[in-house]
């Protein structure tokens, strides 16, 4: 058997509702079971989201999986999140971890030091969320080398947003671990956004189910009347178990007709609300009490409902569980029997008695504790300045642990309680800059809108316009802010050696505007970045050198940034982690030893910005299966109002499309997102649709209109300042301009880019000046010898391997060349490399343009596609992808790690891979295909 801690929102055992048997539940059941399996069997770890409706089941599926992963011996880690300590930074986390705390001692210094800071074990400030994240990990991790785990969170909604990020950290993690993480959510609100797991929608019930669980639950009920609180429920588990409760017995039986039908959410809570009009006054003070804060938010341990009821604790207690609204669970904590109970114990008190309720809550709550101010606030009457400080000083201390989400709630408490119109405008701005670094945007938005309305003190301007900014620039995908409040902003925030603010708004604001600057090619930006060069740091100034005028101003930033983020730490601030990052995306240098500098920083700061920059990353790399994740990602900032960031990432999934020759989808996500691009002014995404849109062209051989769309950004010879991605197409204007008969023009093209320097800038800019030199070389049929050897100096490029599909085509190019000049040896060699890394890539119409080239020399290629040794039917390119990694030895853990697949389904591709290729074992499979290969060659 294994063991469960934490606390629950429901009874356990096989639901929720009387111990029977779910019904209906066999989609999400079996989903459960897999997950469970999975983790069992050490093929990897999981995590689902179960999102739907109150009372729907959701806790009762909980409850399920509880009870069946005890029974397989795992270690069950509980947590429920509770909307009164939404603002208790890491309050949910210490749920779940709390119970394995003992083992903490086997982790590395730094991140038992920062679990004990989150948890509050320790005085201090942590180092960040993202250490907080690895030390949660590793703590998991240790407790899973003895047996398997089962995290569950219920109500995602009610949880803290540090103990939320961190979750979401551990969530994109575990799949090494044999762990599952289940989690439940309501559909309405924000609990999800930017949540990297897509939530399993727990539906309602159909009519056939509804009736059978009604059955289970009210046989005595009579048909028409059974029919009518199925046709009420509409589904909903809890409806059907409450609503024939509260029928008076000639209901039950048919007799007097039932009550008009109320909307479900209205009618279960007036159904709560009449169970509690049945209580006296202490019950529902003590229910009041556990519903406003409960015992976390008291700092209490599971008896403290007895000190705050009083003598009466005791009955009062013996009426609450009569009453079936809640219950004391193994801990002796009182705990509502559905979420709705809560919302309805609050909803039948008067203010007053709320009133009431917060000042003994915050009697309880430790001294200092941002709790006990927030019970403080919800008690006051009327404004105060002095609670109103101290609220804004703990929101300050919560935002320097890395919880600007719940430092931005105490702010904007704060706020409401100012008597002084300045202080509150000061109040609103910091929660306003707070909740946006916390990743909530839209309350940013609302905050943003509401400063508006009145003046804003001078003092508190720069913070302002870069709250402005922030919003619309994200949110609005507006950038005139941008060029109208961030030079004047910065002008004030350098203007003096004492910056009240600190360094890093500066730099966050240089990073602003130099981004609107980039994306939109505006003048207003350029001037106003120069100005401020000399007021910035070393990093800001080689931001802006990369992305200025890449031709004249990028020479030496690869290099120069590689040794900056060498001596760096992995606490930097915020402003700076973006400008390196943004550096990196310039030069195409975003790899894995930039990544280190972000574990420090709390999640909802920069993990957009390092998302995005990992998707072009795959997209240059060659890892083309990730492809799915910008769509995922866009449908993540999307819900959490990142309207940019969404429009972004289908911009580079258009990357992967345009690549592939996939004209239909390139049109589906042009025609969405262009007219919004278009109408920001962001050149950086209209530019680069004309550039994918010849790239497309190039895939299918069209070489005209690919030449006409890319004479549209560039001319021959030019490199055209206002297009700081110049490198992208540069390539690709030679290759049209040589296939189209324009040598002279592609050789004029090299020229310029070699006058540039262009091979300074970076890796990529060399290896694609290189390609380029050999495309036009090649072009020129008396200059032979001299052609080889530019082929073979781009090739040797330091790092040329590294840009796949750059490569591949490079290749391509160099095998018709060589078959058109006759040497058809040495053509089959480089035309089946890029035939094999196009596949690899799913690139068919690149594919096709090897075959078409092998062919004419005479070459056959069915073989290539990786046709069994007995003749049998050939392997699709994902087996032949996963038959060459098993040949390098790889497991079948590490090919699904390499191809972002699950161990099982790789598993499941070789089942069918070993008869295609006649064999029985992994260690035949480097044998079978070295057989593919020489049968290809006899075939020629």
């Amino acid at each position: 058997m294994g063991t469960e801690y934490g606390k629950q929102s429901a009874s356990t055992g096989h639901g929720e509702y009387g111990g029977h048997a779910l019904v209906g539940r066999e989609r999400e059941l079996l989903l459960l079971e897999r997950a469970l399996d999975g983790a069992r069997s050490g093929t990897g770890g999981s995590a689902v989201v179960l999102r739907g409706e109150p009372g729907i089941g959701k806790t009762a599926l909980l409850d399920w999986a509880a009870a069946r992963a005890f029974g397989h011996g795992f270690t069950v880690l509980r947590a429920v999140g509770v909307e009164a300590e939404v603002a208790s930074a890491f309050g949910v986390l210490d749920q779940v971890l709390r119970p394995l705390l003992a083992g903490s001692g086997a982790l590395p210094g730094r991140q038992r030091v920062a679990l004990e800071y989150a948890l509050g074990l320790r005085d201090g400030l942590p180092p960040g969320g993202f250490m907080v994240g690895a030390a949660a990990l590793a703590l998991l991790a240790e407790e899973a080398r003895r047996r398997p785990l089962l995290i569950l969170v219920d109500d995602l909604h009610c949880v803290d947003p540090s103990s939320k990020a961190v979750l979401a950290f551990l969530h994109q993690r575990i799949g090494d671990l044999p762990l599952v993480m289940l989690s439940t959510a309501r559909p309405d609100g924000s609990a999800l956004e930017g949540w990297p797991t897509h939530p399993v929608d727990v539906e309602a019930l159909s009519g056939t189910d509804a009736r059978a669980l009604l059955r289970q639950w009210h046989p005595e009920l009579a048909a028409t009347t059974a029919e009518r609180v199925v046709d009420e429920a509409a589904g909903n588990p809890l409806a059907l178990a409450e609503l024939p409760r509260q029928l008076r017995q000639e209901h039950q039986r048919g007799i007097a007709p039932l009550p008009e039908r109320l909307p479900l959410g209205e009618r279960l809570e007036r159904l709560f609300t009449e169970r509690l009009r049945s209580l006296s006054a202490e019950p529902m003070r003590v229910l009041l009490l556990t519903a406003l804060g409960g015992d976390e938010a008291a700092g209490q341990g599971g008896g403290w409902w007895r000190a705050a009821g009083g003598d009466g604790a005791e009955m009062a207690l013996d009426r609450i569980e009569a009453s079936g609204l809640a219950r004391l669970d193994h801990a002796g904590r009182l705990v509502f029997r559905h979420p709705l109970v809560r919302s309805a114990v609050i909803a039948a008190a008067s203010e007053a008695e709320r009133r009431a309720a917060h000042r003994t809550l915050a009697g309880y709550a430790p001294e200092g504790d941002a709790r006990r101010l927030l019970h403080e606030a919800s008690a006051a009457e009327s404004p105060g300045e002095p609670l109103a400080a101290r609220l804004q000083e703990a929101g300050s201390r919560l935002a320097l642990r890395g919880a600007d989400a719940e430092g931005a709630l105490l702010l904007d408490r704060a706020a409401a309680l100012s008597t002084d119109a300045g202080n509150r405008a000061r109040r609103l701005t910091l929660a306003a800059v707070m909740s946006a670094r916390g990743g909530r945007l839209p309350y940013t938005a609302r905050l943003v809108e509401e400063l508006k309305q009145g003046p804003v003190p001078a003092d508190i301007a720069p913070l302002f316009a870069y709250a402005v900014v922030y919003v619309d620039q994200s949110h609005h995908m507006d950038f005139e802010s941008s060029f109208t409040l961030l030079p004047r902003a910065l002008a004030g925030l350098t203007a003096t050696a004492a910056r009240p603010f600190g360094d890093d708004l500066a730099e966050q604001a240089f990073f602003k505007l130099l981004l609107a600057t980039a994306y939109t090619g505006d003048p207003r930006g350029r001037r106003a970045l120069e100005a401020h060069l000399e007021h910035v740091s070393p990093a800001a100034r080689l931001c802006h050198r990369a992305w200025a005028d890449p031709p004249r101003t990028a020479h030496g930033v690869e290099s120069e940034l590689g040794s900056m983020v060498a001596r760096m730490t992995n606490d930097q601030d915020t402003g700076k982690s973006w400008l390196l990052l943004w550096t990196a995306s310039a030069v195409d240098a975003a790899d894995c030893g930039l990544w280190r500098l972000f574990a420090g920083q709390h999640a909802f700061a920069t993990q957009g910005s390092v998302a995005k920059a990992r998707a072009y990353r795959h997209f240059l790399r060659g890892r083309w299966d990730t492809a799915q994740e910008c769509l995922r990602e866009a449908d993540a900032a999307a819900e959490a109002g990142y309207h940019s960031n969404a429009l972004l990432f289908r911009h580079y999934y258009a990357h992967f499309l345009a690549g592939r020759g996939d004209e239909r989808g390139l049109r589906e996500v042009r025609a969405r997102i262009e007219p919004a691009a278009a109408a920001a002014r962001m050149r950086f995404v209209t530019d680069q649709l004309t550039h994918l849109g010849a790239l497309a062209a190039l895939a299918h051989g069209r070489h005209e209109e690919a030449y006409g769309r890319l004479r549209r950004l560039m001319a021959p010879g030019e490199l055209p300042s206002g297009l700081p991605w110049f490198h992208l197409p540069f390539f690709d204007f030679v290759l049209a301009a040589v296939r189209c008969g324009r040598g002279e023009e592609a050789v004029a093209h090299v020229a310029a880019g070699r006058a540039a320097r262009m091979d300074e800038i970076s890796g990529h800019h060399a290896f694609l000046l290189a390609a380029a030199d050999a495309l036009a070389a090649g072009a020129e049929e008396e200059h032979s010898e001299e052609a080889e050897a530019r082929f073979a100096a781009a090739y040797a490029v330091p790092g040329a391997d590294r840009w796949v599909f750059d490569l591949a085509r490079l290749r391509l190019a160099h095998g018709s060349r060589l078959r058109r000049r006759g040497r058809r040896a040495e053509a089959d060699d480089v035309l089946r490399a890029a035939y094999h890394a196009f596949l690899d890539l799913r690139a068919d119409p690149w594919a096709e343009q090897c075959r078409e080239e092998l062919r004419a020399a005479g070459r056959a290629v069915d073989g290539a596609t990786g046709g069994g040794a007995t003749g049998g039917e050939p392997l699709t390119p994902q087996e032949l992808r996963i038959a060459r990694l098993v040949a390098t030895g790889l497991t079948n853990k590490e090919i699904g790690v390499e191809l972002r697949l699950s161990p099982r389904t790789v598993a499941a591709h070789l089942y069918k891979v070993f008869p295609k290729l006649g064999i029985t074992s992994r260690a035949a499979v480097a044998r079978a295909l070295g057989g593919l290969a020489e049968a290809s060659g006899r075939d020629s």
